[in-house]
């Protein structure tokens, strides 16, 4: 049991934390670029993001058509119980005629009226209406940049965690198979009286765990599978053979040149500067309450009253003008809010600096530490293998202990796991500080 702890520990703490552990079947060749098209073209957070980007465009259309003309028509058709109208008293004493007057008889009424007003001066309301639309359409769509390098950073991360799964169960059976072959080798040492019951049955022993760690590893590829297949918009069933992913290398350009590159390409701090444009002008659009507003008329009305009257041609143009007087002790509160929304935005975006300087830091310090552990766990590998030939001439000359070639062999089965996972972890670490800096979607042409 205690060298089955020590296996499962070197393979199964990387391999349970994966994000997207991945299956195999067909094993079908799957490259990262084109892992990364397949999950842009399914991806739900994608569609959901284009949803956004098709409402931010119907406003900004709608906020546009506010400059068109507003034209109305009105008409009715009235039935009257016969009401009885009688001239006034005056009217009858003027009347040329002298005879009495007979009531009139109205029993309906046709009217109808055309009404057209076009905007000349809304107090700038419409054309900061119109920019702060335009403003958060392009930030919405810089915000769906945003994700598609966060969903590339993630299928990055599951796709290497794939290759680590495969590299692990790769490595366990390679130990796997010279663990049996050790067993075989001890069973006729233990039949020639050379090699003690005990340190055969340590020799099976370790078969047993190893047997359980790749039993333990091949369950976690294929739930692995599953995920990723989800993930790519695949049957679950699917499955593929992976490749190291190779990436950009930090070692290329300096901290500070990474900086810059992030200032000039992170959608989030663009988006964010979108947005504070849109408040400075609803802060305009908020102002423009305490102007009138003017706006050219022109109308049409018909009408017929049978037995009274008929008006045709009743056409009147103009100009119009309104003034809300409420809004010179209402607008200063819509005027303060505005206000407020824009400072949480510049607020928000001192924030947003302080957290890409202190990711883009770390980042940049995790790839370069990455690279460096494989060199080191390299030279670990050929250590634990010289250590395991040593062991192993000194058991066979009697010197060491059965325990001790286990030990050794364990040892071995750790460098080659931390080596094989070191060199995916600094693909992805390279990945991350490029998604950071805003720059991922560069390396892939099916993101572009």
């Amino acid at each position: 049991m205690k060298h089955y702890l020590k296996i499962t520990t070197c393979i199964g703490v990387v391999l349970a934390t994966f994000s997207y552990p991945l299956l195999a079947q067909e094993n079908k060749a799957l490259t990262l670029d084109q892992a990364v098209e397949l999950s842009l073209k399914n991806s739900k957070q994608v569609k959901l993001n284009q949803a956004k980007i098709n409402e931010a465009n119907a406003l900004l259309k709608q906020a546009e058509d506010s400059r068109l003309p507003e034209a109305g028509v009105s008409g009715s058709a009235l039935w009257l119980p016969t009401p009885s109208i009688t001239l006034d008293e005056s009217l009858k004493n003027n009347n040329s005629g002298g005879g009495a007057q007979q009531p009139i008889k109205v029993n309906s009424a046709l009217y109808g009226m055309l009404n057209v007003s076009q905007p000349l001066f809304t107090g700038f309301k419409i054309k900061s209406g119109i920019e702060s639309a335009r403003y958060l359409a392009i930030a919405a769509r810089l915000d769906s940049e945003h994700d598609r390098n966060a969903i590339i950073e993630n299928t990055i991360q599951a796709y290497t965690n794939l290759y680590k799964a495969d590299a692990a169960i790769s490595v366990v059976k390679e130990t796997l198979a010279e663990s049996n072959q050790r067993v075989k080798d001890y069973s006729s040492l233990e039949k020639n009286g050379v090699l003690a019951r005990n340190d055969l049955l340590k020799a099976q022993l370790e078969v047993s765990n190893l047997e359980l760690a790749l039993l333990e590893a091949e369950k976690d590829r294929k739930l692995a599978n599953v995920n990723m297949n989800i993930m790519l918009g695949l049957p679950t069933d699917t499955s593929f053979k992976t490749s190291l992913p190779e990436g950009i290398r930090v070692a290329d350009k300096p901290l500070e040149e990474w900086e810059n590159i992030a200032s000039q390409n992170r959608k989030d701090m663009a988006a964010l500067k979108e947005r504070e444009k849109a408040g400075s002008a609803a802060i305009v659009a908020a102002r423009s309450d305490l102007y009138p507003g003017i706006a050219a008329t022109a109308g049409y009305v018909a009408a017929n009253i049978p037995g009274l009257m008929r008006i045709d041609l009743a056409v009147n143009v103009g100009i119009g003008v309104k003034y809300n007087i409420s809004s010179i002790w209402k607008t200063k509160a819509k005027v303060s809010q505005a206000e407020a929304r824009q400072q949480q935005i510049q607020i928000s975006q001192g924030l947003l600096n302080d957290n890409i300087s202190l990711q883009l830091n770390k980042d940049y310090q995790d790839a370069i530490l990455a690279d460096k552990r494989i060199t080191v766990l390299e030279k670990a590998v050929d250590q634990a293998n010289e250590n395991y030939r040593i062991v192993s001439n000194k058991f066979r000359n009697s010197i060491a202990t059965t325990q001790e070639v286990l030990d050794a062999n364990v040892a071995r089965l750790r460098a080659q796991l931390n080596y094989e996972f070191s060199k995916a972890d600094a693909q992805v670490s390279n990945y991350k500080l490029a998604e950071t800096a805003g720059i991922i979607s560069q390396n892939f042409t099916s993101s572009k």
